[in-house]
């Protein structure tokens, strides 16, 4: 793995924007959600939801300055910690030099069959290391 975070460049639709021409707050999660993908495929490569090993245990965002319509957004992705069966994923989006939102959210490493958390692995946590943001 060479890159340390992961990216997502979103062209806002017409549909995500308000009447002042910000894209709606509910919007950006979804976006963020979309760039996890990368990270879901570390503990889920073929992304079979039969498979599924993953649970969202909390999430946080803050919006730091508006997004518009028209302008294309770039999400980064990175991991800024990881524990024994959970890990937070930070993300922000940027648009024209500006960050507009930032998030973080915490994953858990989960066994749906018995409805209890899981030890990440050793390789996967050597793979989510890497991915520091710098």
């Amino acid at each position: 793995m060479s890159e340390t975070f992961f990216s997502l460049d979103i062209q806002p639709r017409f549909n995500e924007t308000d009447g002042l021409g910000h894209i709606n707050n509910t919007v950006i999660p979804v976006w963020f959600e979309a760039a996890r993908e990368p990270v879901f495929e570390i503990f889920n490569p073929s992304l079979d939801l039969t498979k599924w090993n993953l649970i969202v245990a909390g999430f946080t965002i803050a919006y730091t300055f508006p997004t518009n319509y028209g302008k294309s957004v770039s999400v980064k992705t990175w991991i800024s910690r990881v524990g024994n069966s959970s890990f937070e994923v930070t993300q922000q989006s940027w648009q024209e030099g500006k960050m507009t939102a930032e998030a973080k959210t915490t994953l858990v490493h989960y066994d749906y069959a018995i409805d209890k958390s899981q030890p990440i692995s050793a390789d996967v946590k050597s793979q989510l290391s890497q991915l520091t943001g710098v």
